[in-house]
């Protein structure tokens, strides 16, 4: 847990039981936490805290959770869980599309909250390999997934470096959140496999395949169909002509083909 020694978080919730649970969880993992009782307290804890990861209740008064998580997401890159007593997928859905990264619904386990916070803490203390030089990336095939760790993945005009967590459409930042980079990643590395909406939600936990956790819910899948589809909008993706990622319906996504050269 050293990735954690030094890092930040912040919890938003107005209920103070659920606040202080939340807060000694993360101090359990090691974590600096900081309580706020409101959004727009939250909203200062973040910008003086830096946290990595950062918690927020929906229904709060003042600024409501979803407006609290549309503000931190055009300030901050934490890594923002929504944790809710509205259980709906639509509000599940409504949080992601905020720029939430993740949706818990109350009550929840201790248990199952500290394997969300230790998959934040897998992505954040692996120390990638050095990005290949981009002489080296640009004469990658299109739509051939890397063949070792740390090396750019390269589509068509999607290049994704793993080192720097950046991915560029055209030679352009795309702007995506820790979870649309790391469901891009798993794409572009798999190529034209299919990776079932199941293994996507185990990638955006941080989870291997031979990870034995928690079982995968219908809400997780849901919430994967609506960070591919914000990731799709980023990416100026046309649903009936991709050019990036298709749909393979009732099982997930893959990569389109390699386009063809002249």
């Amino acid at each position: 847990m050293n990735a954690a020694m030094t890092a930040a978080a912040v919890v938003i919730e107005d209920d103070d039981v659920v606040r202080d649970l939340l807060v000694d969880i993360f101090q359990s993992a090691g974590f600096r936490a900081y309580g706020a009782a409101s959004g727009a307290e939250g909203l200062e804890a973040v910008a003086v805290h830096e946290p990595l990861i950062t918690t927020v209740d929906i229904n709060m008064p003042g600024i409501d959770g979803l407006e609290t998580t549309r503000r931190i997401r055009d300030r901050s890159a934490t890594h923002i869980i929504v944790v809710s007593a509205l259980t709906d997928e639509a509000d599940a859905v409504l949080a992601l599309s905020s720029g939430a990264d993740d949706f818990v619904a109350k009550p929840f386990r201790a248990r199952e909250f500290r394997a969300r916070i230790d998959a934040v803490l897998r992505r954040s203390k692996t120390a990638p390999a050095p990005a290949q030089p981009v002489e080296a990336a640009a004469a990658t095939l299109p739509g051939s997934p890397a063949k070792h760790p740390g090396e750019r993945l390269v589509h068509d005009d999607l290049v994704v470096d793993p080192a720097t967590r950046i991915a560029e459409r055209g030679g352009v930042d795309v702007g995506l959140t820790r979870t649309e980079f790391d469901l891009l990643a798993a794409l572009l590395a798999t190529g034209r496999r299919v990776r079932t909406k199941e293994e996507l939600v185990r990638v955006s936990r941080g989870e291997s395949k031979s990870s034995a956790g928690d079982p995968v819910t219908d809400v997780e899948m849901r919430t994967i169909e609506t960070h591919i589809a914000k990731l799709r909008r980023k990416l100026g993706e046309d649903t009936a002509e991709p050019r990036y990622i298709e749909t393979v319906r009732g099982v997930g996504y893959r990569l389109t083909p390699a386009p063809s050269r002249a």
